[in-house]
């Protein structure tokens, strides 16, 4: 039975063509792009319920349940609070000892039942948080408990889910190909994140509580349904992982990667980029939708045109950075393009203009596609020999709690100057202006921090568009691409 459903996916997901999928020259004899399709559907269930999450149910929470945004971003960033752990998640996943053989599908299988657990809890949560109907005679703390659970759960296993699952999918590519493998989940969670938008926009453009509650029992079903066609034979149980050796510390392993050439700017670069581009997730769409007078279906698809930024900005930055192009100088022209992005945004209010909103936040996307490969690539080139998980997840921490921490302060902002603004639409506009401001300014402190990061390209390699990378040295257990060829 499992296999029928998985040849019935792959036959749908290999029709795109490989020419039109970024990263499709990641596949080899031994990793087929077919193989590398079927894992990559945990990415889509993680797209799933980031749309869910940040994209349609803090517009329906604002607007529809009536629900302060202060409260709306402190709930969305519940889930991010487990964001610190994913390089210890990682890490856990690098040595973890089995009897059955497997070291990643136990982690993947937990953070998918825990997954699975929120979103099924979620709809009643929010119902009786918006206090009305029959919930109208709940208390308070209750809908605040449940949805505050609900989010946390599945922030839990989004982080385990997706940490260990990009580590399964390097560790089954050859060396040479790793960073393009998981390039590829990147963009198949843009995939994903595309198509949930749409689907929910569709489901949801005539609102009910009862229409909210279908479709996020049915992601739940779905994610259940991905993830483990994701994982049906896709780990080989060795019996080395059963064997008891000295296994290092988390302490050992974290200071090993701290010992890479400036890891704590690093780290701090991919903090403040992706504060600077996520400030906006929990705002765009109630922006959308309280000053530009867009319906839920509408502002939905915002999403979908975020992410679409997002798929262009990661194929292209595959095309360059394939040539031996400066990952972080690629990170920072993400960042110079965000910049007109959000003033682009911040124009929309006094044009009353959809059309400039849309291209602001597609560019928005594309930005934060670039920035975001870029980083990917340089951690994934730095990565400690032998503990892919735990570079990985040390990437994944930084990002998911910048985004956390980002995501509650626009909420907050956002409240504190509209409520300190005049009471009508230029006042309501002020507030959200406000944060996308101070993201425009994060993009710039961005720039100053990655002065030192960027590295001038090798002479003829940058112009060379037929250069690949071919091989990997292994200096102070850290690496670097060694050997360039024309294909």
């Amino acid at each position: 039975m499992m296999n029928r459903v998985s040849q019935s996916l792959m036959k749908g997901w290999i029709g795109l063509g490989s020419r039109f999928l970024p990263f499709a020259d990641a596949a080899t004899p031994d990793l087929p792009l077919s193989r590398l399709l079927r894992l990559s559907l945990f990415q889509v269930s993680v797209g799933m319920s980031l749309v869910l999450l940040i994209g349609t149910l803090n517009r329906v929470m604002i607007v529809e349940l009536c629900v302060p945004a202060s409260l709306v971003g402190i709930m969305l960033s519940l889930p991010l609070i487990f964001a610190p752990f994913r390089a210890v998640i990682g890490f856990r996943s690098d040595t973890h000892r089995s009897e059955l053989g497997w070291k990643r599908v136990p982690y993947i299988y937990k953070g998918t039942m825990l997954q699975f657990g929120g979103l099924a809890i979620m709809p009643f949560a929010l119902l009786v948080l918006s206090g009305g109907g029959q919930a109208a005679s709940a208390p308070a703390w209750v809908g605040q408990l449940g949805a505050a659970l609900s989010f946390l759960l599945v922030g839990v296993g989004l982080h385990t889910t997706q940490t260990v699952g990009l580590a399964l999918a390097t560790d089954l590519a050859p060396v040479e190909a790793q960073p393009k493998v998981v390039g590829l989940m990147y963009v198949m969670l843009l995939f994903g994140t595309i198509a949930s938008a749409l689907l929910f926009g569709i489901l949801l453009a005539d609102f009910s509580p009862a229409r909210l509650v279908q479709v996020i029992q049915g992601a739940a079903v779905a994610t259940i349904v991905f993830n483990s066609v994701a994982l049906w034979k896709m780990e080989a149980r060795g019996r080395a992982t059963t064997v008891a050796r000295r296994q290092p510390t988390f302490q050992e392993s974290w200071d090993s990667y701290l010992s890479g050439g400036q890891a704590v700017r690093r780290l701090v670069t991919v903090g403040l980029g992706t504060m600077a581009f996520s400030m906006e997730d929990v705002l765009l769409e109630p922006y959308g939708g309280q000053i530009l007078h867009l319906t839920v279906g509408d502002t939905t698809k915002l999403t979908a045109a975020l992410a679409v930024g997002g798929l262009a900005g990661f194929g292209l930055a595959s095309r360059i950075l394939s040539r031996g192009f400066d990952p972080f100088r690629m990170a920072g022209y993400g960042v110079l393009i965000g910049i007109p992005a959000f003033l682009a945004v911040i124009a929309a209010a006094p044009f009353s203009s959809a059309l400039l909103f849309g291209v602001g936040t597609f560019l928005i996307g594309f930005g934060a596609g670039l920035f975001g490969h870029g980083t990917l690539t340089a951690t994934m080139n730095l990565a400690p020999q032998d503990q892919t998980g735990l570079a990985l997840g040390a990437w994944g921490a930084v990002q998911a709690s910048a985004a956390g921490v980002a995501i509650a302060l626009g909420g907050v902002i956002r409240d504190l100057v509209a409520s300190a603004a005049p009471q009508n639409a230029l006042g309501a506009a002020v507030g959200y202006v406000s944060v996308y401001t101070l993201e425009i300014i994060m993009l710039l402190a961005t720039l100053v921090t990655m002065t030192r990061l960027v590295r001038p390209a090798p002479v003829g390699l940058s112009q060379d568009r037929s250069a690949r990378p071919t091989g990997w040295s292994d200096e102070a257990g850290v690496r670097t691409p060694t050997i360039w060829k024309k294909s």
